[in-house]
């Protein structure tokens, strides 16, 4: 039999086709010792949601869609004609409570007043008192002796009357005396209760205009909660409220994106975490861009697989077991070496590669 020709063309084709197959193959090899790569990550951005603070109907919007603002720019306002009555009812209210205060502390005033009198009218007791008790010592020292002196017949009787008649007008006298000295103390006694009890009026009137005061700075606050502002630098998104409608404090309406601070969240496979390790570089290529490449840093490990914060977390505990591979959310922060005006091209949500470096 004749013997078929050789192609020699099909021969060097498979030869340069398994030399290529098996370069790609050797290098893709030797990029895995080195590369943990997946195209399950997304971009990450902090997006603050705009809550009122207070109750009330939409005045005004100043932002629409996809606007960008500065931190402090108004977003929109809230009608304030129930607050600025609220604020002077506060100032009104102040302004009984120091009146209260002030008629408190005139009270004090004159029960001080009152106290000063009264102790000097218990001084001038104790010192009439003295004075008697001077007195009916000398009445008794001469009753004494004039009684003597009648036993002796040396004075009449109208004589001993008359020392004896002196020495129990004393005594009368200054048991008078000790009468009115308690009198006054007892009046005293009084009129320190009663400042004790005024003292005490001042302190709660003092006390009410604290209150008013707070009541009042609150108002004030709420006043300045019905002109909403953007809290940081951003573009806003969803614009979806107008003039008229009612919102309520804690009512997310809209949210305001950060487009200076972004991260990638990856999530790789249990089996790719080996190498793995915080602080290793990232290389981050978004599908958006493909020319652009964005240097990352690995950051950190989530706590938990990403199928346990689902809504209805697997359980293994069934009959049924089917084991798959998991998969773990990995924090990619990017560094200041990429360009800044590039990472605001990125937007929450696009899908990335991540290229993990473990060599």
């Amino acid at each position: 039999m004749e013997k078929k020709p050789t192609n020699k063309k099909f021969l060097v084709i498979l030869i340069v086709l398994v030399v290529l197959g098996a370069t790609y193959g050797i290098y893709k090899y030797m990029h895995s010792l080195a590369h943990e790569e997946t195209d399950d990550a997304q971009v990450e951005k902090n997006m603050n949601p705009i809550l009122p603070r207070v109750t009330g109907y939409i005045t005004k919007v100043f932002v629409k869609d996809n606007d960008f603002v500065k931190k402090g720019d108004t977003l929109f306002t809230i009608d304030d004609k129930d607050y600025v009555v609220r604020v002077e009812e506060a100032k009104a209210a102040l302004a009984a409570a120091e009146g209260s205060f002030e008629a408190a502390k005139a009270d004090t005033g004159g029960a001080s007043a009152n106290i000063s009198v009264s102790e000097a009218n218990v001084q001038s007791s104790k010192g009439n008192i003295e004075a008697a008790k001077v007195r009916l010592w000398r009445a008794t020292n001469d009753f004494q002796r004039f009684e003597n002196l009648y036993k002796n017949h040396s004075i009449t009787k109208q004589q001993f009357e008359q020392a004896q008649a002196a020495k129990q007008e004393a005594e009368a006298q200054l048991k008078v005396l000790q009468q009115a000295e308690n009198a006054s103390n007892y009046q005293k006694n009084v009129i320190v209760s009663r400042s004790n009890v005024t003292g005490k009026q001042v302190d709660v009137a003092a006390a009410n205009i604290k209150k008013a005061q707070a009541m009042l700075d609150a108002a004030k606050l709420n006043l300045t909660y019905t002109v909403v502002t953007a809290s940081i630098d951003g573009q806003v998104a969803t614009i979806d409220i107008q003039p008229g409608q009612l919102v309520q404090p804690g009512q997310a309406l809209f949210y305001i994106i950060n487009n200076q601070d972004a991260w990638v969240v990856a999530n790789f496979k249990e089996t790719q975490l080996n190498k793995m390790k915080v602080g290793q570089k990232v290389t981050i290529i978004a599908d958006a861009y493909p020319d652009v490449k964005f240097e990352g840093v690995l950051a950190s490990f989530s706590p938990a697989t990403g199928s346990r914060f689902s809504l209805l977390p697997p359980d293994n505990a069934t009959g049924n077991f089917v084991k798959t591979i998991q998969r773990l959310p990995v924090k990619i922060s990017l560094t200041e070496n990429n360009d800044k005006e590039k990472i605001k091209l990125l937007r929450p949500g696009m899908n990335v590669e991540v290229d993990v470096h473990v060599k």
